[in-house]
């Protein structure tokens, strides 16, 4: 008779499992630094629909991968990293950049504080924009990044034909602007919720842990244009 495995075994196991296969592999290894529709990971993978399909069928049943609802186009989703259950993987590949522009569709409140957790942990420049910019940076975000050790009372918003620049990583942190951004290929994207939609302070507060996480994760990744090789 098998001994009782300790607390957890199994879960990592079906992880291991998953894992144990190149595409699948390669499907988490694109969803690392930021998430993608399911078109969009089978077109960089070169992958027919209906494998990806199998693919990351067994990765959400492991609990590697999640999906989210667009909430730009509501027709689309969004596949993302559950890093919790791939605590041990850490980013491996480097991208250069002279400097790292978050993008949200109003630059009110998610590109602001990203662009703020940024340049509060990384060396590499940073600025925010958006593609339909509000009036001002949104209250609540102000305050969450008050309660955070962050400011932003003199921060503005900025449309991203002011700001962007050839060679700029570009971060798009809202369904909305990663779809408005079409021509723009070489990005990334976080489909982070809108915490406007709601409009309470948790969902603010859960939308700056949702950005900590992910620029924790890209920091390291994201090396200086300019530092010697």
């Amino acid at each position: 008779m098998i001994a009782d495995w300790p607390s957890g075994t199994a879960d990592r196991a079906r992880v291991h499992a998953a894992l144990g296969e190149p595409a699948r592999l390669a499907v988490v290894d694109l969803l690392l630094l930021g998430d993608a529709s399911p078109g969009e990971v089978g077109r960089r993978l070169g992958l027919p629909g209906n494998l990806l399909a199998h693919h990351v069928k067994l990765l959400e049943q492991a609990g590697i991968v999640r999906r989210s609802r667009s909430e730009g186009d509501r027709r689309r989703t969004y596949l993302r990293l559950r890093t919790a259950a791939l605590a041990d993987l850490v980013p491996t590949g480097v991208r250069r950049a002279p400097r790292v522009v978050f993008v949200c569709s109003r630059n009110s409140a998610r590109s602001q504080l990203a662009a703020a957790l940024w340049h509060r942990r990384s060396r590499v420049p940073t600025a925010s924009a958006g593609t339909r910019p509000a009036d001002r940076v949104h209250p609540l975000a102000v305050a969450t990044a008050r309660a955070h050790g962050l400011s932003l009372t003199r921060a503005r918003t900025h449309h991203l034909r002011d700001v962007l620049r050839p060679d700029d990583l570009v971060v798009a942190v809202c369904d909305s602007a990663h779809e408005e951004l079409a021509d723009h290929d070489d990005r990334l994207h976080w489909s982070v919720p809108d915490p406007a939609a709601a409009g309470t302070p948790d969902a603010f507060d859960a939308a700056y842990r949702d950005l900590a996480d992910r620029v924790d994760r890209l920091v390291p990744a994201v090396h200086p244009a300019t530092e010697d090789s």
